[in-house]
């Protein structure tokens, strides 16, 4: 009994013929003049109907690649070069230099010439912002982290990407933190866990052990302020006001949204909120009083590579700001609270479903996240590629900015059983816009405890 095949691989062998012949003809396997085999041969070849092989022939030939010959069948024709299509990519604005994406992007248009891609830094990611974007066909590609896609998924746009096939050679955590309802709407591109980074020199000066996996936060903090250099450094400080710093101390505090019988966030006699209490001693008790990133003008990053803080909380994204330096530093494990684990990111690459070049936008897709791309962005970056090969075997020639790594660089294999998505609190990414403000007034000493817990357990407040 022949098992039925699904819409989807029929629509993956159909992009698969119509790249195949493009690329044949492109490279001069098919010379202008010579027919290409019957639709029945194509049909036997490709295992699809003579009705999705027309279909694909038509396309060629409205591209300008063959004549349709009627009776006779499809010549290819010599090339006035076809008009170039044009593919729109929206990628956070740090995708650049995270990413090698002008190499990348290079790359693609070597080798599927008949596609230029425009790649567009997109001002946000809200789903509601980005519906506009995708509905009208605007942005054909785009970059998104896990919590924006479970936020697209939240709130019922999941429908507007289209489902990828999954990637054999990528982490499978990383597909399912990118799968919602059993479809895989990104593909995988780039992830980090959260980590300790640390300037080795301040450790020799003081004369301190470096941070091992062994530490706590009790270590961490009195190493801080060994390391502090009034009006010259910080021992230790990180973007507190960022909300994946904060879901570090609550997954690490093993906290999980608790809710009362309607439904309703509990904070009172939770862990959660002995993370964020936690959290609260640290930021305002133990850590320098530094300007918020946003009003300053700078990054945790920028004044690490200056030699002006000792220690940090960053992730491999973050380590390409250090390129350039010539600062002697590495990176650990986070400190130990509760449970011994990170957060981690995901970052995908889904394609709009109502664009109307979706089948090179897949392309565009499925190339970034293979082979190619990944092992540039291994070799040219910082960054953690998606495939298990990239990361494996780039960069062990000597190739790139191997140099620039730190020591503990594969670190990232080790701690991966301390690996949790946001998703693991529980906290929908509505709840999460809603209780950070509340979180950050906390934070500043503007509302008490109290008062802060009666804010977010008020009735009707994150129904």
């Amino acid at each position: 009994m022949k098992t039925k095949q699904s819409r989807k691989t029929f629509r993956v062998r159909q992009e698969e013929m119509l790249n195949r012949l493009r690329q044949d003809i492109l490279e001069g396997v098919r010379k202008p003049g010579e027919f290409l085999p019957s639709e029945k041969d194509l049909s036997d070849r490709f295992a699809l109907s003579n009705k999705i092989v027309r279909d694909v022939l038509a396309e060629l030939a409205a591209e300008g690649w063959i004549e349709k010959k009627p009776r006779i069948g499809s010549v290819v024709l010599r090339r006035s070069e076809p008009e170039r299509i044009v593919v729109k990519l929206g990628h956070h604005g740090s995708t650049e230099r995270e990413t090698a994406l002008k190499t990348l992007l290079a790359g693609f248009e070597a080798a599927y010439p008949h596609i230029r891609v425009q790649d567009i830094t997109l001002p946000g990611h809200d789903p509601a912002a980005l519906a506009p974007y995708l509905a009208h066909g605007l942005i054909d590609v785009l970059t998104l982290n896990d919590a924006e896609l479970r936020a697209f998924a939240e709130r019922g746009n999941a429908d507007g990407l289209l489902s990828l096939a999954k990637d054999p050679e990528c982490y499978p955590f990383l597909n399912e933190a990118m799968t919602s309802d059993g479809n895989l709407l990104a593909r995988p591109f780039t992830f980090s866990p959260t980590i300790l980074c640390y300037n080795r020199a301040h450790f020799r000066e003081r004369e301190l052990w470096e941070p091992d996996s062994g530490w706590g936060w009790d270590e961490l903090l009195a190493a801080a302020d060994r390391l502090t250099v009034p009006e010259e450094r910080a021992g230790f400080h990180f973007s507190a006001a960022q909300r994946n710093r904060i879901a570090v101390f609550l997954l690490q505090n093993g906290a999980k949204a608790e809710r009362d019988a309607e439904g309703r966030l509990r904070l009172r006699g939770t862990r959660m909120l002995a993370g964020i209490r936690r959290y609260k001693e640290i930021v305002t008790d133990r850590m320098a009083p530094l300007m918020s990133e946003r009003d300053a003008g700078f990054s945790i990053e920028e004044l690490f590579a200056q030699g002006k803080l000792s220690m940090m909380l960053t992730t491999y994204y973050g380590l390409n700001a250090l390129r350039q330096t010539d600062i002697d530093y590495d990176i650990a494990p986070l400190p130990r609270l509760a449970d011994p684990v990170t957060l981690v990111i995901a970052i995908g690459l889904a394609v709009n479903r109502h664009s109307p070049r979706a089948a090179e936008a897949r392309l565009l897709a499925e190339y970034l996240t293979g082979p190619a791309a990944q092992a540039i962005i291994r070799r040219d970056t910082l960054t953690l590629p998606a495939a298990r090969g990239a990361i494996d075997e780039a960069g062990v020639d000597g190739s790139g900015d191997v140099a620039s790594r730190p020591s503990r660089f594969g670190m990232y294999r080790e701690i991966i059983p301390t690996y949790r998505f946001g998703d693991a609190l529980g906290l929908e990414e509505r709840e999460w816009n809603r209780l950070l403000p509340e979180v950050m007034l906390y934070l500043s000493g503007l509302q008490s405890e109290e008062a802060f817990c009666d804010k977010v357990e008020a009735e009707g407040r994150f129904s």
